[in-house]
């Protein structure tokens, strides 16, 4: 699976310009045709904690709470490999997860992340109906 890579240049903020079409509409695809795992219903769960730690950390702006937040954040991705564990999600999910929340260092990466994950959502929607 290719990696996902949130930042064109992250200094100067500037982020991957098909990141929220080409690249998620890529994955969206290549995780709908992976058989009986990865339902939308499943899925959202993970979507729904990111949106969740990601609104906590844009209401939250003190360096103390990040440093409560982020620890929350790669705990996803121990939950990803026990649902994997359970036939709930696929190995290449686990490796978007993964990919995906140890390029999050700052409250930015995690907003990037929850804005490609929103646009993931989308179109696995087109992808995945049941």
């Amino acid at each position: 699976m290719e990696k996902i890579v949130f930042w064109k240049d992250r200094e100067r903020g500037t982020i991957e310009p098909t990141l929220f079409s080409k690249m998620a509409e890529d994955l969206a695809e290549r995780l709908a045709k992976e058989g009986k795992v990865n339902k939308r219903t499943q899925i959202r769960k993970f979507y729904d904690e990111v949106l969740r730690l990601d609104n906590e950390a844009q209401s939250n702006p003190t360096t103390e709470q990040w440093e409560n937040i982020l620890p929350r954040l790669h705990m996803l991705i121990a939950k990803a490999v026990y649902a994997q564990g359970r036939e709930l999600v696929s190995p290449d999910f686990v490796k978007f997860i993964k990919s995906s929340i140890n390029q999050i260092q700052q409250k930015e990466d995690l907003s990037v992340f929850t804005n490609f994950f929103e646009a993931f959502m989308g179109f696995y929607r087109l992808y995945r109906k049941d």
